[in-house]
């Protein structure tokens, strides 16, 4: 899973996120409640947390069987912590390859022509790397 300070930069570098079943998420609200819950991590499923949308923005409900009170969330107040299949998927034609080495992980992807690596023992934050790189040099 990739860290809450990758996934911060990935969304306020303009990654949106789309909530669906499976994805996981963790709570980015206000520093009296942050600190009680920013370690939590969520998961969007169909029977305890949903994202309902509405004209105004998505909402993530939350159908009572948390173990504190909180009805609904909105997505601007939720972290998005996309999994390795998502961080590939969001690398699209980019991708060039995956790497085992010794005592980490090696993706490499093709941007404009110039061919960069991420290195990390966490795969998910090598590959969240890069796409925080594709989505920099796309701006």
């Amino acid at each position: 899973m990739i860290s809450r300070d990758l996934a911060i930069a990935l969304r306020d570098a303009g990654l949106t996120w789309h909530p669906e079943s499976g994805d996981r998420f963790q709570l980015d609200l206000p520093d009296a409640v942050e600190s009680e819950v920013e370690a939590d991590v969520f998961t969007v499923s169909d029977m305890t947390i949903e994202a309902h949308r509405y004209p105004t923005g998505t909402i993530l409900g939350f159908n009572g069987t948390t173990e504190w009170a909180l009805d609904s969330v909105a997505l601007a107040d939720a972290v998005w912590l996309p999994r390795e299949d998502q961080l590939r998927e969001l690398l699209r034609s980019t991708f060039r390859a995956l790497r085992r080495l010794d005592d980490a992980f090696e993706v490499e992807v093709e941007i404009a022509g110039d061919r960069r690596r991420f290195e990390h023992p966490d795969v998910s934050e090598a590959y969240g790397r890069a796409l925080l790189e594709l989505i920099g040099r796309s701006r």
